[in-house]
């Protein structure tokens, strides 16, 4: 028998990597049942269309009473574990100062990076699982978690330990990131190339020997590294078969995202300034392009990235929190959805795609997650909603009545 079998639910499947761009066609099935064992989707489809009657199939049953069922909510880009908070930085900025105005003078990203050095790894550890915790309310199943406030070996070795103690506290898939290249660490004042030597060389290698790493991104930009630095960085990846994606084009076209797609990244990440070239180039590679409304939002960006472009170009659109505590401290992915949809103008379809399937993919993980098919694993949502598009309606606060991870209803978890 099944371990455990949904019944009396509407369910938007994706089941064929829908969700073109510009459509919302959610692969629905009405009326629908759902049938999880050994952790994998068994069955899916319409109920009438079940072999038995739902009590002979499976050791349990779960009536869900009309609600729909997505794929759990997949989180591809988070800067999870962090210490401190840049409150006062918000209220400068609405007085006027430029986010890279603070970062020039020290604030920013670095002074998360001393709050960060500052913490305990159990400190670290036990705010981060508050973070993952809400991420998991809100319906996420799998979290991206980068490093990138350490900056030394040891301070970035601290942080991917923590990402990867959260899957062993928490029922939550983590893919963890190495960004050793974030920004500049005070130690390395003035002495840029060598840092890239450093982290090429020595940050890079131990921690692919320590496999506390799943791929390694960069912040390719003015204020940050530059696309010959990066490009180093990659050859140093490649060597150790670590995958690769980038901060690129989020506040000048630098010509990153073009430089991912050239190195096969699984993503590009922010992209307002991407052009044309860097779209075809993304299209070509099968680079997801990985909006962050909600760094839009916060900083107050008015450069809208290049949707028409991607969608011309047939480019898959991921979306993510970006929770970090400078420029996104959200953990609403539902809130991020309608930031797609009002700020972007991406539909509610091409805003749950990114939100799950397209979103594995930026993971590497699409033959795994992000879809209700056969074979998948069972990381599930249910929500108490008229139908999906209302997930990007609610401007946050929605939040699904049951989450299940690998089969197993969160409030069965003991």
């Amino acid at each position: 028998m099944w371990d455990r079998l949904w019944v009396d639910v509407h369910l938007a499947t994706y089941a064929r990597g829908t969700g073109k761009p510009g459509g919302d066609d959610f692969g629905i099935i009405r009326d629908g049942a759902i049938a999880a064992h050994h952790g994998r989707i068994i069955w899916v489809g319409r109920q009438a269309d079940l072999p038995a009657a739902p009590e002979h199939l499976a050791r349990e049953v779960l009536h869900c009473e009309g609600q729909w069922m997505t794929a759990g909510l997949v989180d591809p880009h988070t800067h999870l574990v962090f210490g401190g908070d840049r409150s006062s930085e918000f209220a400068e900025r609405l007085q006027g100062v430029s986010y890279q105005d603070i970062a020039r003078r020290g604030g920013g990203i670095l002074s998360t990076v001393r709050s960060t050095r500052e913490a305990s790894e159990q400190d670290l550890l036990d705010s981060t699982l508050k973070r993952a915790r809400r991420l998991m309310a809100n319906g996420v199943t799998t979290v991206e978690i980068k490093s990138g406030y350490g900056l030394t070996l040891q301070d970035e070795l601290k942080q991917l330990r923590v990402a990867r103690a959260v899957s062993q506290h928490l029922p939550l898939r983590v893919h963890t990131t190495f960004l050793g290249a974030h920004a500049l660490p005070p130690e390395f004042t003035g002495r840029q190339s060598d840092y890239v030597t450093y982290l090429c060389d020595t940050m890079l290698p131990t921690v692919a020997e320590a496999q506390l790493a799943d791929s390694v991104d960069a912040f390719c930009e003015t204020i940050a590294f530059q696309p010959e630095e990066v490009k180093r960085l990659f050859e140093s990846a490649r060597r150790w078969s670590l995958p690769v994606r980038l901060h690129a084009d989020q506040m000048s076209d630098l010509g990153g995202a073009q430089l991912a797609a050239q190195w096969g990244a699984l993503s590009a990440d922010h992209v307002e300034y991407a052009s044309e070239a860097s779209v075809r180039a993304m299209a070509e590679a099968g680079t997801v392009s990985m909006l962050l409304p909600g760094a839009f939002y916060f900083v107050r960006e008015q450069k809208l990235p290049p949707i028409a472009l991607f969608r011309q170009y047939g480019v898959p659109m991921g979306l993510a929190t970006d929770c970090n505590p400078g420029t996104s401290p959200i953990l609403s992915p539902t809130g991020v959805m309608n930031m797609a949809c009002t700020l972007f103008r991406l539909t509610p379809g091409e805003a749950l795609a990114g939100h799950t399937h397209i979103a594995a993919k930026a993971l590497g993980l699409k033959q795994d997650i992000g879809r209700l098919h056969t074979g998948m694993i069972a990381d599930m949502a249910i929500w108490d909603v008229s139908g999906p598009h209302e997930l990007s309606y609610w401007i946050g606060g929605i939040t699904p009545t049951a989450r299940i991870f690998g089969g197993i209803p969160d409030e069965h978890r003991v």
